[in-house]
């Protein structure tokens, strides 16, 4: 049955109800919040219950009673009357056997449960499409012969379609380790997929931005670890886990052109030269006639109430005034310099102080800056070219960590564009039996710069994540995204998220509106979380988790 541990205790100002019990224990047994306890039940059925709160209480009837029984105050004095103490834990009813919900009776048994019975209570047995997402370590603390590690697992069409979609990563800079979780599931993803042991699609491909230093560039190379003792102790997660212990297959590195003048990267020109030489890097462009028609992308982040640069881009694609005839970028930049100048005849609703305004912040970008130029030779491509042509189990990382915010949204919002006209059918193929991936994973950190709640609602960028959260599971199309700060981010996409990760943050942070529904016992662990822990929801699961990953097994470089 195991350890008994308690008894149900149900008084008048707390008694049990359908929702929560409370239950007495000994006041040097050491339970956890997340940790699972199990109660005999009316017709031989088991409730479980998850931890909320763990209270200590004695039979003082105030502070002051027990600071005159302490002699007035003497901390080493002798109580002259011995206080009775417990501990009383607050649980949360998670599920019966036989689904009867009636309130827990006074003075039944509360017992610790086995891993069966916990991954049973959790809604974690018998998992259809199970995807690992990390493992639990219950009872920690307790006795060594109680203490259980069990992996966890979430149903893949929850977390990438067809029932939900999208993931939302949260936490503070460094601490929370949002990449490396981000990329743990994504392993687990591939994984699946290359197994052919998924029983949804195993039709999967992933895209990734790098956003910082060089997080993502080693991705198909092994983690160089630091002792013999941490290789061996990573592996041993990964062999409970029933992962492999080889880093990302398949990987394509695109890095922003760059030249002797201009190095628009954080890879090493020899790293990149070798990963160059083994066909798995190339070196993207942008050309004037294939993508002067996203330039809306590069002023997503600017508000725009009078629409003057949304005309002016218009002006700009529609081939108007001197536009129609450009071929290259120094062209375009000179044309619209002229524009710049008073008295220059063109669209009279466009006013020069609107020319120069835009004149400003395309130069910025633009100007010698050799990421804008005509693509040559079998080791350059644009963004738009490599994605068209995406294959399942690819993964295929975007370096953007070195370029302005504003190239930054430029280059992440043409590449989402290009997947989502890809999973609309939009290209024609020279190749009849090409067929796009059924599901494309998109991850970005820092999301707060292209979807926050302050983002301008004329944001391109912003519309295009709002699409993909609202309507992209119908198309296939999988966000996975991480930001430092929850509550920053656009409501529409957190709240179209199936799966939310919570790391490390800080008591602002938990106070904000978007915490509201979360235990406050839960809300202060995550002001405390260890680096390698994460808080999950999910539909599939019946309570809030405490999981834990291991590190990651591909290389990471040291910033």
């Amino acid at each position: 049955m195991g350890k008994i541990i308690g008894k149900v205790i149900a008084t008048e100002k707390n008694p049990s109800t359908i929702d929560e019990f409370y239950f007495w224990t000994n006041p040097k047994l050491i339970l956890n919040p997340f940790d699972v306890v199990k109660v005999n039940h009316i017709n031989n059925s088991i409730s479980y219950g998850v931890i909320e709160e763990i209270s200590h209480i004695t039979d003082t009837a105030s502070f002051l009673t027990n600071y005159i029984s302490n002699d007035f105050g003497d901390v080493n004095a002798l109580e002259n009357t011995h206080r009775i103490g417990m501990n009383y834990v607050r649980a949360k009813v998670i599920g019966n056997t036989d689904n009867i919900y009636i309130p827990l009776l006074n003075n039944e048994q509360v017992h610790l449960a086995d891993a069966n019975e916990i991954s049973h209570a959790l809604g974690l047995a018998n998992m259809k499409n199970p995807i690992l997402c990390g493992y639990l370590e219950m009872y920690n603390g307790a006795d060594a012969e109680d203490k259980i590690t069990l992996p966890v697992n979430m149903d893949a069409r929850f977390l990438i379609g067809p029932e939900g979609a999208h993931l939302n990563i949260s936490g503070i800079s460094g601490l929370a380790a949002k990449t490396s979780y981000a990329m743990f599931l994504l392993k687990s993803i591939q994984d699946k997929c290359i197994d052919n042991s998924l029983e949804i699609d195993n039709d999967v491909a992933f895209v990734l931005f790098n956003v910082k230093g060089k997080d993502l560039l080693a991705l198909d190379e092994p983690n160089e670890f630091e002792s013999r003792e941490e290789k061996e102790e990573t592996f041993a997660l990964y062999d409970m886990l029933g992962m492999s212990k080889e880093p990302f297959k398949n990987v394509t590195y695109y890095y922003p052109y760059s030249n002797r003048n201009i190095w628009n990267t954080y890879q090493d020109k020899g790293a990149l030269e070798d990963q160059q030489a083994l066909d798995k890097a190339f070196l993207y462009k942008y050309e004037y006639e294939d993508d002067k028609d996203n330039l809306d992308l590069m002023f997503a982040s600017l508000d725009d109430p009078t629409q003057s640069t949304d005309s002016i881009i218009n002006y700009i694609i529609s081939n108007q005034g001197g536009f129609g005839g450009l071929t290259d970028w120094e062209d375009f930049l000179e044309e619209v310099q002229k524009r710049c100048k008073a008295g220059m005849q063109g669209d009279k609703e466009i006013s020069v102080a609107s020319w120069r305004k835009f004149n400003r912040i395309i130069r910025k970008s633009i100007y010698r800056n050799p990421i804008f130029g005509r693509v040559h030779g079998e080791k350059e491509t644009r963004i738009n070219d490599a994605l068209k042509n995406i294959k399942k189990n690819e993964v295929h990382v975007i370096d953007i960590a070195k370029l302005n915010e504003d190239m930054q949204g430029f280059v992440f919002g043409d590449a989402v564009r290009t997947i989502y006209d890809l999973q609309l059918g939009q290209f024609a193929t020279d190749n009849e039996n090409y067929t796009p991936p059924s599901k494309i994973v998109i991850f970005i950190d820092e999301l707060n710069k292209y979807a926050s709640s302050d983002a301008p609602k004329s944001s391109p960028i912003l519309r295009q994540v709002l699409d993909i959260a609202e309507r992209g599971r119908s198309l296939g199309i999988i966000l996975f995204a991480a930001e430092q700060f929850r509550s920053a981010i656009h409501d529409r996409v957190t709240g179209n998220c199936s799966t939310h990760a919570y790391g490390r943050t800080n008591a602002i942070e938990i106070a904000k509106r978007d915490y509201s529904y979360i235990p406050s016992v839960y809300k202060n662990m995550m002001t405390r979380q260890k680096q390698g822990e994460y808080i999950i929801q999910n539909p599939v699961f019946r309570s809030l988790l405490n999981i834990k990953f291991p590190k990651p097994i591909y290389k990471q470089h040291k910033q």
